[in-house]
């Protein structure tokens, strides 16, 4: 089905509901949740979602994982999207938290013919092509485009405010200043509340940050100077190895 909403076809006694959805330039949807988990795919366009846990940038050709009842907002920047809605019990066996997944060639062929499916699938071949998605979901990768936050809501702030302007020379003394803590002490603060070093959370946020802006067609000079890098060399050696991939191959890529 077509520019639909999951919440008329929720309860259909079908593990899998596949809806396609176009999205207007920065159209958001304010926070809300499924009792289906959701896999998002974005065919184009960039998507920004975001949960209490943390934020995560879905470029084009790459999908979202979103857990049953997790409470979550999406920005869309020129989206064509294609959406699973797969019941709790067969999800459980999937992914228990938030990602952003690699999608395959197979993946995507997948996404678009279950779209077009009828919503009460009953043929042996429309089962087969569900059971074979929902296989090659579960083998798919995940990416770490996803910028995890912390609780506590001084460091909170302190993440929200550099993530307006994130640089990649930002000490960590200068936070834990702010915070009246020793620098050893808001190392282990920070940790534990992300889950990375703060030096690791410092480039994963410069490396999804720069993600978003190569799509919106920024160079890549551009990009590294914004964020602090004496050359556009030394940025991209570090893109490349957290990616996989050079800087040019998201630039304007929606």
């Amino acid at each position: 089905m077509r520019n639909s909403h999951i919440d008329e076809y929720d309860q259909i006694d079908r593990d899998v509901v596949a809806l396609g959805n176009d999205y207007a330039q920065g159209f958001v949807l304010p926070e809300h949740r499924h009792r289906r988990a959701q896999l998002l795919y974005g065919a184009t366009g960039l998507m920004h979602v975001a949960t209490q846990a943390g934020e995560w940038v879905v470029p084009p050709q790459h999908a979202v994982w979103i857990p049953p009842n997790t409470v979550h907002s999406v920005k869309f920047v020129g989206v064509s999207t294609r959406s699973l809605y797969i019941e709790p019990i067969c999800a459980a066996a999937l992914r228990d938290r938030c990602s952003v997944i690699s999608v395959s060639p197979l993946l995507r062929q997948l996404l678009i013919e279950a779209v077009d499916l009828p919503l009460l699938y009953a043929s042996d071949r429309d089962r087969s092509l569900v059971q074979l998605l929902l296989l090659e979901l579960a083998a798919m990768p995940t990416r770490e485009f996803d910028i995890p936050l912390p609780q506590h809501p001084v460091l909170l702030a302190q993440c929200q405010k550099f993530l307006l302007a994130p640089t990649i020379h930002d000490a960590a003394d200068g936070w834990a200043s702010a915070m009246c803590m020793s620098p050893s002490t808001f190392r282990r603060h920070f940790l534990q509340q992300t889950g990375l070093s703060f030096s690791a959370w410092r480039q994963r946020a410069c490396v999804v940050t720069a993600l978003a802006w190569l799509v919106a067609g920024k160079s890549v000079n551009e990009v590294a100077l914004s964020l602090g890098y004496d050359s556009s060399s030394a940025f991209s050696t570090m893109f490349r190895r957290v990616t996989g991939q050079v800087p040019s191959f998201y630039i304007g890529h929606n």
